[in-house]
């Protein structure tokens, strides 16, 4: 069973294997509440799942690390499970799914354990390494259904209270649900007047709909950038953990989470994976009733693949009117260009790419279309330059 005791020898048994993360205070992410940033994304191994990994691992018996250990995970768990699987100088065998980031793969490998690509998603790995488990006898290190790893990602919660004992919410990722059953046992065992709130990926709402109908529901399929927490089904003690002690759980999209990593990345100059983007999604966008209350969002990882990373960052300036593109119907004629940049100029506009073609067949003989984009600094300004190009005589085409 999860108890305060386990958890508490769980924070001491760490001291030697984790980095402290520091919380940041950061109010600009949401202006009606007071708002901190749990940097977990800063952890060794760049994420908090090292915590339960290195606790479960360490409480092994000699016999079962005899044995090797194994795991599946999306990327996180992996490396946790391959570093405490070195520290313990233990033979791991990890199996990710083919689709995992190629950074979190070679990060996994460079620790010394040995990875097994596996068509699909994460529970495709789940069922590869049960199957080489029965195979080979090793010791299966699972990622959040386990009360020592649940214990180890609890230690957060203890921190939180440590760190700010006024604190009134929380906000945590949820994948399989460790993370959030930790810190919301801690916290609704010591301090039951604070809110827990789960926050999922609406590509894969597992956790939230499994709550809904008060059973453990498998999704037939995720989709999401979230990798981290791309499950379709929570653990049987996670779920139980959740309905006991969490508050709420609620999703955002993709391009919620694509505007929180560009938010944190300009505001706090912090690099989040999607997974560990969406606590502060949910509160930047008025997922949950926060108003004027500290609230800390847990960010929980920061292992993102620099090619992901450019595309995310791309679609966060188009959702939150950084980027914007218009298409103007011309008379082709000397000019009209300059008087065009001209008035976006004025406005405080920049332009970064223009795309100049003939008319079509039907269309004026002596027309053209120019697609433009800009930079902009929010909708407001992208409606200021559409007004500005109305009013000097140009057609928009919507």
């Amino acid at each position: 069973m999860l108890t305060l005791d386990k958890i508490y020898h769980a924070s001491f048994t760490l001291k030697k294997y984790i980095r402290p993360t520091d919380l940041i205070h950061a109010p600009k992410i949401c202006l009606d509440s007071d708002i901190y940033l749990k940097t977990e994304n800063l952890q060794i191994t760049g994420s908090f799942k090292v915590r339960g990994a290195c606790y479960k691992i360490s409480q092994l018996s000699e016999a079962e690390k005899a044995k090797g250990v194994i795991a599946c995970s999306a990327g996180n768990h992996a490396q946790g499970v391959a570093m405490a699987a070195a520290i313990n100088h233990i033979k791991a065998l990890i199996c990710l799914p083919d689709g995992a980031p190629i950074s979190k793969v070679e990060a996994t490998k460079a620790y010394g354990a040995e990875v097994c690509l596996v068509e699909g998603g994460y529970d495709d790995a789940y069922a590869k390494a049960l199957e080489l488990q029965a195979e080979k006898g090793y010791t299966f290190i699972h990622p959040f259904d386990d009360e020592f790893v649940i214990a180890g990602q609890a230690t957060i919660g203890l921190e939180l209270l440590e760190s700010l004992p006024d604190l009134e919410a929380v906000i945590v990722p949820i994948g399989g649900g460790g993370l959030i059953s930790g810190i919301a046992y801690v916290l609704k065992s010591l301090k039951p007047e604070v809110k827990v709130y789960g926050v999922q990926a609406c590509g894969a709402p597992s956790m939230q709909k499994s709550i809904k109908n008060n059973k453990i529901c498998r999704l037939p399929q995720v989709s999401t950038i979230a990798d981290g927490i791309a499950v379709k089904e929570p653990g049987a003690l996670t779920f139980s953990l959740c309905s006991d002690f969490v508050d709420e759980i609620v999703t955002v999209t993709e391009d919620e989470i694509s505007t929180a990593i560009l938010t944190l990345i300009e505001q706090q100059k912090l690099i989040a994976e999607g997974a560990g983007a969406v606590a502060v999604a949910a509160a930047m966008f008025g997922k949950l009733p926060i108003q004027g209350k500290k609230t800390v969002c847990i960010v929980s990882g920061g292992n993102i693949d620099v090619t992901i990373l450019s595309r995310i960052i791309k679609r966060g300036l188009l959702t939150s009117g950084r980027t914007c593109s218009f298409n103007i119907e011309l008379i082709d004629k000397p000019g009209q260009l300059k008087k065009v940049s001209q008035i976006i100029a004025d406005l405080g506009g920049n332009v970064i790419s223009i795309h100049h073609e003939r008319s079509n067949e039907g269309s004026d003989i002596n027309g053209c279309f120019l697609r433009i984009e800009l930079e902009t600094r929010n909708y407001e300004h992208i409606r200021e330059i559409r007004e500005g190009l109305v009013q000097g005589g140009f057609k928009l085409q919507n």
